[in-house]
């Protein structure tokens, strides 16, 4: 008997130390994991549209080159990224592609890892565009996506690095909850177009408050019952979110596609209530940037 009592103890202290070096070496996975994603912050500018709203200006530069206190809008942006720690962005090209990358160029892309996604031949909206540009990433991390016209206080650091914590908390768990494929940066600033959250910040669809509109997967979904945000042109894509897209066509808006598979994995708002934001894309803005400016330093 003693001897069995013994065998047991011996054979249960061994699968205690068998589980503990397995959840050991699952800490140290998901810490080397978490490292290598941080260690390549990686970001996609959209610079490819047409301007159309900035006319006169882009009818001889692409929207990327026009000028902002000095400065053309892409490298606003490119510096804000690298100054938060990103080390490799992916700029997509279409109008007066060629302006775009000589100014690269020339400038040694700012000693950053920058890549070129050449849309040259066809404009490939939103969707499209980030599809065609997943290659030229790490396709293990997250990729933050940023408009060219933007200009914002966002912390793209904290944005990208809360980001990141959850992939690895969603890929470590067991729970039958959907894996977080987006996350939208969203503010109360009041709009005609609205997405739609419920009360755990999940996408459920979006609305237009004047003319009634609704998009969504749910069926008689009452946009009154749900919280209503604005986006505001930065977000995060995951790795989870691209077998998705691999049955979209060739050109699509990244909006209209997660409004289409909210249903099938987790999009989420993320709300900054001090968000300071214009988007520069169009002339009346684009006057009063400069003072915009002044109030984010």
């Amino acid at each position: 008997m003693n001897r069995r009592l013994s065998r047991f103890c011996l054979q249960n202290n061994n699968l205690w130390r068998a589980n503990l070096a397995i959840s050991q070496k699952v800490s140290k996975f998901a810490r080397t994991l978490k490292d290598s994603y941080l260690a390549m912050m990686q970001a996609m500018i959209f610079a490819a549209g047409l301007g159309t709203r900035l006319k006169p200006l882009t009818d001889s530069i692409p929207k990327a080159l026009v000028r902002v206190g000095g400065e053309p809008l892409l490298k606003r942006v490119i510096f804000q990224l690298k100054d938060a720690g990103f080390t490799r962005i992916v700029v997509n090209v279409h109008h007066f592609s060629n302006q775009i990358t000589d100014y690269l160029k020339v400038n040694d892309n700012f000693g950053m890892d920058i890549r070129i996604s050449d849309e040259t031949d066809k404009l490939l909206e939103t969707g499209g565009g980030i599809r065609k540009a997943w290659p030229l990433f790490d396709s293990h991390g997250p990729v933050l996506i940023h408009n060219v016209d933007i200009l914002s206080n966002v912390d793209l650091k904290k944005f990208y690095q809360m980001e990141t914590q959850d992939l690895l908390e969603t890929s470590a768990s067991n729970t039958e909850e959907p894996p977080l494929a987006a996350r939208l940066l969203v503010s109360e600033r009041k709009t005609k177009r609205y997405l739609l959250f419920d009360d755990t910040m999940r996408l459920v669809g979006w609305t237009n408050i004047e003319t009634g509109e609704v998009k969504s997967p749910y069926q008689h979904l009452d946009p009154k019952k749900y919280k209503m945000y604005a986006f505001s042109g930065i977000h995060m894509v995951a790795p989870s979110i691209f077998p998705l897209m691999e049955e979209e066509p060739d050109k699509f808006p990244i909006m209209d596609f997660y409004l289409r598979n909210c249903d099938k994995v987790r999009i989420e708002g993320y709300v900054k209530n001090d968000l300071k934001l214009m988007d520069v894309g169009k002339q009346e803005t684009l006057k009063e940037a400069e003072e915009f400016l002044k109030e984010l330093k």
